[in-house]
């Protein structure tokens, strides 16, 4: 069965850019401040800020398409195998 790279790709960078966004509301409301703050040591662009979350979610969302993409490229060359 071969994976469809770019659904893939896509799906991880939504995932990704969703859990930004939730991230940043409950840090904002008081819950998994340590979380947030470990974000932000992570990620460049992160902050609890507006402008902070959506370059947050952004980068996520590059990153976490670039990854996907890449395992599921590797996926697929090994199950030709």
């Amino acid at each position: 069965m071969k994976l469809k790279i770019l659904a893939l790709g896509y799906a991880a960078a939504i995932l990704a850019a969703a859990c930004m966004l939730v991230l940043s509301i409950l840090a904002n409301m008081g819950i998994y401040v340590e979380a947030a703050t470990q974000m932000m040591m992570v990620h460049m662009f992160y902050d609890i800020t507006i402008v902070g979350t959506i370059t947050g979610m952004i980068e996520a969302a590059i990153v976490a398409f670039i990854a996907a993409i890449v395992f599921g490229w590797l996926y697929n060359m090994f199950a030709e195998k």
